[in-house]
Formats: structure tokens, sequence, C-alpha cells
């Protein structure tokens, strides 16, 4: 896990929480990326998730009650792992989606009671 937040450090103040015997990679409160099985993956929504896709990555899948869920955080390219800037460049893809989602979350209308 250290290694992975100093290749992140470009992003800005990092932080791992443990979650489900993994971690969950928040900056500025949003999680961008999540660590499963020692595998990184990054938040992804409409926006990014095409061009994941297009480069055959996988999306982070997990088994509960015998059925498969898969989850919007794909994995970065595998070229990329070990480039501080490369995979800042893909984790900044895993920050936009983020904050688009807590905008979009915030848009909701309350519901009255």
């Amino acid at each position: 896990m250290t290694y992975l937040l100093d290749l992140l450090e470009n992003l800005g103040e990092v932080e791992a929480k443990s979650m489900f015997g993994g971690y969950g990679l928040y900056l500025d409160g949003l999680m961008f990326g999540i660590v499963a099985d020692d595998e990184f993956y990054i938040k992804v929504d409409d926006q990014t998730r095409p061009e994941f896709e297009s480069l055959g990555l996988e999306p982070f899948v997990y088994v509960k009650k015998g059925k498969e869920f898969s989850m919007s955080y794909y994995h970065p390219p595998v070229e990329v792992l070990e480039v501080a800037r490369e995979l800042c460049d893909w984790a900044t893809k895993g920050v936009g989606a983020a904050n688009r989602s807590n905008r979009k979350k915030k848009k909701k209308p309350k519901k009255k009671l």
C-alpha cells in the first residue's frame, strides 16, 4: 500500500482507509480508487468507462451469496502501475468520476417526509 501511495503522491494528499478486507483511496474526501486482493482499481463513470473498456481493462467483480456483482471501478493499464506520472494521469480520471458522482448526489432533491 505504501508503494502505491508513493506513486500517487503527485495527486495530493491521498488517504487509504481500510474497508472490507481492502482499502478505499480518497482524495479531498472522495473515494476515487480501491485496492482489493492487492489489485488497484480506479473509479469510472459513463464519461470514462469507454476508455477503460476499449483497452480491454476489467472491472472489479465480487461474489455475494453465489452471485457476481461488478462495480464502477476498473484496473488501470498494467504498464502504468510502476510509472508515477502515468499512474497519476489514470487516477485523475477516477478523481473526475468521483467528483461528477458527488455532484449528481448533491443535486438530487431531498424526499419530503
